[in-house]
């Protein structure tokens, strides 16, 4: 009779057990593969560069701590490559959360005017081939870094009809894009946003 209840018991706690794992897999959330690179990953230790680069001339100098640079710069090819493919796919949500408000809505009436002339965006990203800060503000609690990204990237765009009327889908291209990304720097939000962008 005992052994029947021992067996009873340890069916109920294996029972138990299986429910604490199931509650705990709800609450916590699983990893997949899809979840994406993670900018935050990095940017926050990107924050150690700001220890170092108190103005334009410690850039110029050299006076930088090359590591915290690089974790930065590491971040904001993550950034960028996100973006580059958002803007390519319509993804506005994705900008949404990369992107200052006025440059999410600059971003947002050119996605706008594409679907109602019905182009198509076509993007290749290649990779970045090099990544460099250019400059450092500090403007009273805001935080600015401006960096020159050079990437390939294939690129064209067809019209209604899938006529290619700009770009080459077959033609790997270099780019060179200067941008300024913000961050508040008494915000617990670790993401820094685009504010501005320019050619070089």
């Amino acid at each position: 009779m005992s052994n029947q209840f021992g067996f009873i018991d340890i069916i109920l706690l294996a029972m138990f057990a299986g429910f604490i794992i199931l509650r705990l897999r709800n609450i916590l959330g699983r990893k997949t593969g899809h979840q994406g690179k993670s900018m935050s990953r990095y940017f926050p230790k990107g924050m150690e560069v700001l220890k170092d680069i108190e103005n334009n001339e410690a850039i110029k100098s050299g006076n930088v701590n090359e590591e915290a640079k690089k974790q930065f710069l590491k971040g904001a090819d993550i950034v960028y490559e996100q973006i580059i493919i958002a803007f390519a796919e319509g993804d506005k949500k994705a900008l949404k959360s990369l992107l200052g408000k006025e440059m999410y809505e600059d971003f947002s009436k050119v996605l706008e005017e594409r679907n109602n002339k019905k182009h198509k965006y076509e993007t290749t990203f290649i990779g970045v081939k090099s990544s460099k800060v250019l400059e450092f503000k500090k403007i009273e609690n805001i935080y600015k870094v401006t960096v020159n990204f050079v990437s390939e990237i294939i690129t064209c765009v067809r019209d209604k009809n899938n006529r290619i009327i700009e770009g080459n889908p077959d033609v790997i291209k270099t780019v060179s894009d200067v941008w300024k990304f913000s961050k508040n720097m008494w915000s617990q939000d670790p993401t820094w946003y685009l504010v501005e962008t320019s050619n070089k």
